[in-house]
């Protein structure tokens, strides 16, 4: 496996921590970083848990973060910069972690906000919700989200990692992440998360399931998501007994969006009794008004060649929701205007 795939794969790793090759590399970490090895280390089994070890330490001395991580990191990526130049560390940055790296990111992200809200529970805070009420979210968020920056992100630090990989001097990190998840480093003890057991993402790398979560902890602790939306639990519950009504009543335009991607569109005109907005040669255009958002714009075109039983297969292709015609929105999905499209056969 080579070094990208390696930690594309670290990054995605499920199951439970290798917690004697975990704590070896930690050791290893404080060791590198000239520190005594800590004296406790403490297993939770999510992040959420994670915070919550941290907060109730006693006595575990000042956070080591910086030596333990920010200090190596900073002094290999010099040398590199040093050894490479910039369009040198540039290349060796895309062909290694930034492969990984919007994804990596986004998914640390979500957890990040998925343990605040699992922690304070959901905010909704309307007209009628006092200051004092807002204010004191905004503090308590703050106090979490101060833990969560002091983490060592383990796995989720592969793309990082990636760029290092044969840095001996971050070897005890490289350990951890291969190992572990987050991770908090104090002068007397460590708290270590688990990993996930459970990841399910799409094609694009957002976390998505449509039938649960696509995040799972050993405690319990998940994140549902479709196409990298958050979405309530209680959400995909719901979306197998869809109907257009249900659809245009809910609030919630992000929501709606999935509701519509879940049931189909072309059901979904089908069932509304939608009437076309325009027709030529191109196709027929469709338009789905949405309260409270923009249109849904869809042209529906028949492939000019048949299929083996002879039938022709018909598509739909989501466009801008101010398309006119139908020949201007099949346009625009070749990145033309109306005018400079006149294909010669359409296939």
């Amino acid at each position: 496996m080579d070094t990208i795939e390696h930690w594309r794969a670290v990054a995605a790793a499920t199951g439970w921590a290798d917690r004697s090759a975990a704590e070896a590399g930690l050791r290893r970490a404080y060791t590198e970083a000239g520190l005594a090895e800590p004296a406790r280390v403490i297993w939770a089994d999510s992040p959420v848990a994670g915070v919550a070890a941290v907060r109730a330490l006693s006595d575990p001395g000042r956070s080591v973060r910086e030596a333990v991580r920010t200090v190596p990191w900073a002094a290999a990526r010099q040398r590199l910069f040093a050894e490479l130049g910039a369009d040198g560390w540039n290349q060796r940055w895309q062909a290694t972690g930034g492969q990984i790296w919007d994804s990596t990111r986004s998914l640390a992200e979500r957890v990040r906000l998925g343990v605040i809200e699992d922690l304070l529970g959901p905010f909704e805070p309307d007209d009628d919700t006092d200051g004092a009420a807002r204010q004191a979210r905004a503090a308590a968020e703050r106090e979490i989200r101060v833990v969560l920056l002091d983490a060592v992100l383990g796995q989720h630090d592969a793309p990082w990692l990636a760029a290092f990989d044969d840095t001996a001097e971050l070897a005890g990190l490289a350990e951890v992440a291969r190992h572990a998840g987050w991770w908090w480093p104090f002068e007397h003890a460590v708290v270590v998360c688990e990993r996930p057991l459970h990841l399910q993402r799409d094609e694009a790398g957002r976390l998505h399931s449509g039938d649960g979560p696509a995040l799972v902890f050993p405690d319990g602790f998940a994140l549902y998501s479709w196409g990298g939306m958050p979405v309530p639990a209680t959400f995909l519950t719901e979306l197998s007994d869809l109907t257009p009504a249900r659809i245009r009543d809910e609030e919630n335009a992000e929501l709606r969006r999935v509701m519509l991607e879940y049931f189909g569109y072309e059901r979904y005109l089908a069932e509304s009794h939608a009437e076309p907005v325009h027709r030529d040669e191109t196709g027929i255009l469709w338009r789905i008004p949405l309260p409270d958002d923009e249109d849904v714009a869809m042209v529906e075109v028949v492939n000019s060649t048949a299929e083996p039983d002879g039938t022709f297969r018909t598509y739909w292709l989501r466009v801008p929701p101010g398309t006119r015609t139908a020949k201007e929105g099949v346009a625009w999905t070749f990145e033309l205007d109306a005018e400079s499209y006149e294909p010669l056969r359409q296939t």
